[in-house]
């Protein structure tokens, strides 16, 4: 029987642009597909449902702090959230943002919300301070989206996000490092498409 390559992405919010950092093909049998799969699955639909739901989840009204991390793959129809927030109400609003964008099926929503703590809390506003502080990092402060995104779950660190240069991915990683009471840092920035190193 033959199989059709189905596209899938993952795409990571950013200011001002989206990337697609991942892509794999998984293979679905030709009489599964009917005429209208085909045409969205075209690379100009692709494109369009990609803009659309990154446009979608960075208008969210509650989106755009340093503590809250949201990506989305795209499946075929389906679009699958992940990423970790701060605030509990973002999860259930980037769901209803994107179903209603055409070409959408179905919302496979993975958005892991972070239990409250003091002590993360306190983590967080203090990772703020030596990342956003810092001289050499403080143009990333202006966005209101901002590209570094500091997430805390009991005392372990995760960078996210889009940084211009690897010099600036490595101080960040540094700045987190040296705040008291962090038991790891994960640093998962990257670099800027085309950005020198």
């Amino acid at each position: 029987m033959r199989s059709t390559p189905l596209p899938y992405f993952r795409v990571l919010l950013m200011a001002g642009g989206f990337v697609v950092v991942g892509s794999s093909l998984h293979a679905a049998s030709a009489p599964q597909q009917n005429a209208q799969q085909r045409k969205t699955y075209s690379p100009k639909a692709q494109e369009r449902i990609i803009r659309e739901t990154r446009h979608a989840l960075l208008m969210l009204p509650r989106y755009g702090g340093p503590f809250d991390h949201i990506a989305f793959r795209l499946k075929g129809y389906d679009v699958i959230l992940t990423g970790q927030v701060t605030n509990a109400v973002l999860k259930p609003d980037a769901e209803r943002a994107v179903k209603n964008i055409e070409g959408v099926e179905r919302v496979d929503n993975k958005i892991e919300t972070l239990p409250p703590s003091p002590g993360d809390d306190r983590l967080r506003r203090a990772l703020f301070q030596s990342i956003y502080g810092f001289g050499p990092l403080q143009r990333y402060s202006m966005p209101p989206h901002k590209p570094i995104q500091i997430l805390v779950r009991n005392g372990n660190v995760v960078l996210e996000g889009i940084v211009a240069n690897e010099a600036d991915k490595n101080m960040a990683g540094i700045r987190a490092n040296v705040v008291p009471g962090i038991f790891s840092v994960t640093n998962n920035l990257r670099v800027e498409k085309g950005a020198s190193k």
